[in-house]
């Protein structure tokens, strides 16, 4: 018979109350109990009574080779009742993080939002650095432009001034034509 600590659920609805069995592994949650080994209470504000164990006969249990669950493993150990199934646990924990991160995966929630974090700050920050240099090109567009257009209307300044000179020698040269008497 595999004996298992687990627990049960006690209470009404929306107040919980658990109490830590130990029971045989192929019985239901709330099936038949082997023996009672301490009360869980969530919602108990004072510490010392939210969780209350027996642990002298917890430690028998675990002796002779009864698993605990996670949940159970975790009160355990908050309580200072070390068990070899914790640190088996915590190795095959620590190998499937290995594995996976030598795989380039992310193993926890926690390294998921981290990883997310720092790539929203990447995308955010070449985001930036393509605005500044849109606008650094755009700027650069409109300076162009600008210069262009003052290249454009030098030239057109110059016409202007060539022409007029033009227009001016045209004139000089016709004053200085001697006038030839017209035949009659």
């Amino acid at each position: 018979m595999a004996v298992k600590l687990r627990l049960t659920r006690m209470g009404r609805r929306h107040r919980p109350f658990f109490r830590l069995n130990a029971v045989d592994g192929r019985t239901p949650r709330d099936g038949k109990v082997l023996e009672r080994l301490g009360h869980y209470d969530p919602l108990e504000k004072d510490d010392a009574k939210q969780i209350v164990l027996k642990r002298d006969r917890i430690e028998y249990w675990l002796s002779q080779g009864a698993v605990p669950s996670d949940t159970v493993s975790e009160i355990l150990l908050r309580n200072g009742i070390k068990h070899k199934y914790a640190e088996e646990k915590k190795a095959r924990q620590a190998k499937a993080r290995k594995l996976a991160h030598d795989k380039g995966k992310l193993f926890t929630a926690t390294e998921r939002i981290l990883a997310d974090k720092k790539k929203a700050a990447v995308e955010a920050e070449a985001a930036a650095a393509a605005a500044a240099a849109e606008a650094k090109a755009k700027a650069e567009a409109e300076e162009a432009k600008a210069k262009a257009e003052a290249e454009e209307a030098k030239a057109k300044e110059e016409e202007a001034k060539a022409k007029a000179k033009e227009e001016e020698a045209k004139a000089e040269e016709e004053e200085a034509k001697p006038e030839t008497p017209e035949a009659s």
